[in-house]
């Protein structure tokens, strides 16, 4: 089965985020209501260094994701 890069994620328990799962490496869940991330991946210290220049883009993908779907859903 081949994923897609970026998944919606929704649970009753938390009406008010909005997930968004970024499937490839690095695996992570962001909550874009406040920009808090949980990493499915362990890092080694030297990855954490790459990973810092990229968190930023990660985040800005996931938010474009996000509201690139919201259209869709709004066009329909």
């Amino acid at each position: 089965m081949e994923l897609p890069k970026f998944l919606m994620g929704d649970n009753t328990d938390h009406k008010d985020d909005i997930f968004v799962i970024h499937t490839e490496y690095p695996r992570f869940i962001i909550n874009l209501v406040d920009d808090e991330i949980e990493w499915l991946e362990v890092f080694k210290e030297a990855d954490e260094d790459i990973l810092a220049g990229e968190v930023a883009r990660l985040i800005e993908d996931a938010s474009a994701f996000y509201d690139r779907e919201m259209e869709r859903y709004q066009e329909e």
